[in-house]
């Protein structure tokens, strides 16, 4: 029995407008005598957060309007941007058999598909532009033919207009409303719900199994007392992001954690995606990992492949030096699709010590390489039970590279100590 895709979904909670797109697939499946199955985000939502609604609820309201089975997906979104975990979830349903895709929007099939063919050409899946309308739609049709090469077909593609009711059905109000109405579901709210939402939402209302929250203690105790080169490892913290957390402590509620985060220039979703990989202690080696796990599997695009982010980061740094803008050898990497051969993996820094510093150096010891808070590149050493911390001294061209690299959120830096003719140094390793 081949299966049939309806939607990867959050249904947090199934509102009218996911009944349209099970409705659809019912109808498909049921011509094509096939299943309807939806994929569940289950721990962390597409967009980085702790569900509305939990998992077993959401399941049963889907199945309650039609769907089959439900597949939960999970581990991916406090881990990735959409861009790598879409291809992801895809590759999940074309090895269970998967033949159609059944989305919303408010465009059109076309319109999508003319959206999408730039990044199809550019073969590179990041950097959606924000005026886009139904960006993660453009996206999984895009990934959806950059998957046809691996696996020889790809998935018919349908979409369904998100319009009903006069209106887009958002599941943010929706959830928003019956926070504001003392956890009931308002009569407007009640319009725009099937029936068996409306059941099940109350029951779970009733059981206090609505609305869980993050691990705010080990989120504030992360955030308030660790230091600057123990932020740096976690995914998704820059140099910038790692400062204003730092500076802005003593954090106690939610919003102080989003005012950091907004002075660092995170936006909404990275802000949560962020906050995810601290809640879940999720180192940027970890992702990078996984990254490479999927890379062996071609389900990452060659162009955001981890050893093709690291070229960039090289490549931009050589052009600077040659008095090229930023922008502009982002730009000519991009388009030209330029090969690098000898990046390198590894930079030998010299370090500012004082006498008593460097009697405490020993060859092999580890050291935290992080952006201090007047914007330097420095390393933090812990030897014979003293801390010592201290800039790097480098070369232009590779304290640009560098920052490149721990601004990319997911590619680690690690350093170690080693002996060089003249005293100390510090060997920072890319990618380990």
């Amino acid at each position: 029995m081949f299966t049939m895709i309806c939607i990867s979904a959050d249904f947090d909670p199934v509102h009218k407008g996911h009944e349209q797109l099970i409705e659809k697939g019912r109808e498909i499946a049921d011509e094509k005598g096939c299943e309807l199955v939806v994929y569940l985000n289950k721990s962390f939502s597409a967009n980085h957060a702790p569900f509305f609604v939990n998992f077993d609820a959401r399941s049963r309201m889907a199945l309650a309007l039609g769907a089959d089975r439900i597949v939960p997906v999970e581990g991916l979104h406090h881990r990735f941007i959409l861009s790598y975990s879409v291809p992801i979830r895809l590759s999940m349903m074309h090895e269970d058999g998967a033949t159609d895709y059944i989305t919303g929007a408010s465009i059109s099939l076309d319109e999508i598909a003319k959206k999408a063919e730039r990044f199809i050409k550019e073969g590179k899946f990041v950097g959606m532009p924000k005026n886009y309308p139904n960006r993660n739609e453009i996206r999984w049709y895009a990934l959806n033919e950059f998957l046809k090469d691996k696996y020889g077909r790809k998935l018919d593609f349908h979409v369904i207009k998100e319009v009903k009711d006069g209106g887009k059905v958002s599941g943010r109000l929706i959830r928003q409303s019956i926070i504001d109405n003392d956890y009931t579901i308002p009569k407007e709210t009640r319009k725009v719900l099937p029936k068996s939402t409306i059941e099940i939402l109350e029951e779970e209302i009733a059981k206090g199994q609505i609305n869980n929250e993050r691990n705010y203690k080990e989120i504030f105790k992360t955030m308030n007392t660790t230091s600057r080169g123990y932020l740096s490892k976690i995914a998704y913290l820059n140099g910038k992001a790692v400062n204003e957390i730092i500076k802005r402590r003593v954090y106690r509620d939610n919003e102080s954690i989003w005012a950091a985060f907004r002075r660092a220039d995170y936006g909404p979703v990275m802000t949560r995606l962020a906050v995810s990989a601290i809640e879940m202690n999720v180192t940027k080696k970890e992702v990078m990992d996984l990254m490479k796990e999927y890379e062996s599997l071609n389900l990452i695009p060659s162009e955001q492949k981890v050893q093709r982010v690291i070229d960039r980061a090289w490549y931009v740094a050589s052009q600077i030096e040659n008095g090229l803008s930023a922008g502009e050898a982002n730009k000519k990497f991009r388009s030209e699709k330029i090969a690098i051969d000898s990046t390198p993996l590894e930079i030998h820094a010299g370090l500012n010590l004082t006498k008593f510093e460097t009697k405490l150096m020993k060859e092999g010891i580890n050291a935290d390489v992080y952006v201090d808070r007047d914007n330097k590149l420095s390393v933090e050493i812990r030897a014979d039970g003293k801390k010592i911390k201290t800039n790097l001294r480098l070369p232009a061209k590779e304290v640009t590279y560098l920052r490149y690299i721990i601004d990319s959120n997911f590619i680690p830096v690690t350093g170690v100590v080693e002996k060089s003719k003249k005293g100390f140094k510090i060997k920072v390793e890319i990618g380990k």
